[in-house]
């Protein structure tokens, strides 16, 4: 497993997580809101007259109206980024990535307007009648680069499962597995099937669904979040300070956080705001090319209200509950991910400056430790050798063995430090009860990232421990919703591959991969997904780049029919 996700870090070194990557996504998104003389702050109010339908005609041809366009993108957007990705980007850059993420979501409202808007503007019927859309379509229809569309839906189709269906379910099954003990295979064999009811219905039965579910989990979410924060209110005011302090130094070490870059904010800062938001991704296109509209730039403008909600709204209340609780620099008891564990030779200190800057300078490359080869002598879980645990990018305290629910004892093959302790699932029987005697885990006291930290941070509110039961629950409902809607995006890209009838064919496998993603380890499904964005953005930013003249014709023709059309209404042009 480790092997694979040094593969998948590799490739995603030079797309996702790259240099360049996060200046091509912001460079675009202030590019039009140059050009377009910043669109998400002029048009932001007129926006919300649009999704109340003030402005909708008899004869506009769609399959769903606006709101319910906005709220199936907006359930393809709310999903674990904004409970599991938060808590990612504070753990690896600190308080500061909180503010890259901000950035990625105010230059994105103006990059989630154009996409929109293009790819209404170049949508198709369908031959089952409904409509499809993306950026697909004016790659294939404007642009005359077929190539560059076939490019984009292969990797949509990928993105479904790397962004929508997998990294959704694991953290659903993770949190209920940590929260309840619902074993994790259940969950995930109980949300496929009714994953499987909800998708079979196509976009209608989806945006029935998402319309009800998006502002129910939002009410939800906010209540939990708003009980930690002003059960911590005294942290408020630090939590605000601290977001913008280390931007220009790199955060300090502090607890059992040992520190991280400006290049590290940055990079996972945006890139953590792209999966929050998907602003440039070209995924919510799909969604809002089935609304309702005799014209696309309205459809554009209810598109810039999706990032605001997403990530300038939700990430930050949940930024603020990680900052103002104190849980993100905190070491707490977790079983450990192989992927997140490494075994260094000899043992070392994080109790002072020294040993904190040791420890950083190895994990952020500078300086590497020596790794552990060898054999761990293990006696009721107890290591007798003289090594040290990095895990989720900590010093691990008081490391015990366990043999399913019992201590360990025997031996445990090391090599360049990675423990080869047998990954291989138990039967699919056992996997259903819950039963899995022969693993070996390493257990003990680290940093903690994703949705468990979310959880831990959710139980220091004036619900005490049953705090956690919210992000339970409001991860469940994003997480799903998350997954509905992006098995609608990963449809419309099949449909333009191979027609509608390759569309139940995609189902099924999507359905099946929802369920095994539930017991696959966290840290590859989040590497993974970091690629298949990569592979949808760049295509999708080149078009709209391309394209930015006919955007920019598109608004002013908007403008002049409207005025004709609604002679008594303001505008803000």
């Amino acid at each position: 497993m480790q092997q694979l996700n040094d593969i998948l870090s590799l490739v995603d070194s030079y797309i996702g997580s790259s240099f360049w990557f996060p200046y091509l996504l912001i460079g675009t998104g202030l590019f039009f809101t140059i050009y377009l003389k910043f669109p998400q702050i002029r048009y932001f109010r007129f926006a919300t007259k649009v999704v109340r339908g003030r402005f909708d005609r008899s004869d506009d041809v769609g399959d769903t109206s606006h709101f319910q366009a906005l709220t199936t993108a907006l359930s393809g957007t709310v999903g674990t980024g904004n409970i599991a990705g938060v808590a990612l980007a504070v753990h690896i850059g600190g308080p500061a990535a909180l503010f890259w993420m901000l950035v990625t979501a105010a230059v994105g409202m103006t990059t989630k307007f154009v996409e929109v808007t293009l790819s209404h503007k170049y949508r198709e019927k369908a031959e089952d009648g409904t409509m499809a859309g993306g950026p697909m379509y004016f790659m294939k229809n404007k642009l005359n680069m077929g190539w560059l569309a076939a490019i984009f839906a292969v990797a949509t189709v990928l993105s479904s499962f790397g962004t929508g269906s997998l990294p959704q379910v694991n953290s659903i099954a993770n949190t209920m597995f940590s929260t309840f003990g619902i074993n994790k295979a259940l969950t995930g064999l109980l949300l496929a099937l009714l994953l499987a009811f909800v998708i079979i219905g196509g976009i209608k039965r989806i945006a029935t669904v998402t319309e009800r579910l998006v502002p129910t989990m939002a009410v939800i979410y906010f209540i939990g979040a708003f009980a930690v924060i002003f059960a911590n209110i005294e942290n408020l005011a630090p939590s605000f300070i601290a977001i913008f302090a280390d931007l220009f130094t790199g955060s300090a070490a502090a607890g059992g956080f040992l520190g991280s870059s400006i290049a590290f904010a940055f990079n996972k800062g945006v890139g953590r705001g792209l999966y929050s938001n998907e602003a440039g991704q070209g995924s919510a296109p799909i969604a809002h090319a089935s609304a309702r509209a005799h014209e696309p730039v309205s459809e554009g403008m209810v598109a810039i209200l999706e990032p605001f909600i997403d990530t300038i709204v939700i990430c930050t209340i949940t930024g603020l509950v990680l900052l103002s609780s104190g849980v993100w620099n905190e070491k707490h008891q977790n079983e450990f991910q192989l992927a997140d564990l490494q075994i260094l030779e000899g043992a070392y200190t994080d109790a002072n400056d020294n040993g904190k800057e040791e420890l950083y300078n190895h994990i952020a490359g500078i300086k590497p430790l020596p790794l552990f080869s060898g054999t761990l002598e293990v006696s009721e879980g107890k290591i007798s050798n003289d090594v040290s645990f990095i895990h989720a990018r900590s010093l691990a305290e008081d490391v015990m063995v366990f043999k399913g629910d019992n201590y360990y004892t025997g031996q445990v093959i090391v090599e360049n430090g990675d423990a080869n302790i047998g990954e291989a699932q138990a039967s699919f029987l056992n996997q259903l009860l819950g039963r899995n005697d022969s693993q070996l885990t390493f257990q003990g006291i680290s940093l903690v990232h994703s949705a468990p930290l979310t959880n831990i941070a959710f139980t220091r509110s004036f619900f005490g421990e049953p705090g956690k039961y919210i992000v339970t629950i409001g991860l469940l409902l994003f997480a799903f919703s998350t997954a509905i809607s992006w098995s609608y995006y990963g449809d419309r890209a099949m449909t333009y591959l191979f027609g509608s009838k390759s569309v139940t064919y995609y189902r099924v496998v999507y359905v099946v991969a929802f369920f095994f993603a539930a017991f696959t380890d966290t840290t590859i499904i989040w590497t993974l997904s970091g690629i298949t964005i990569a592979l949808m953005t760049i295509p999708n930013l080149f078009g709209i780049l391309m394209l930015h003249k006919d955007v920019k014709s598109t608004i002013e023709k908007y403008w002049i029919d409207f005025k004709n059309e609604w002679p008594g209404e303001k505008t803000p042009e």
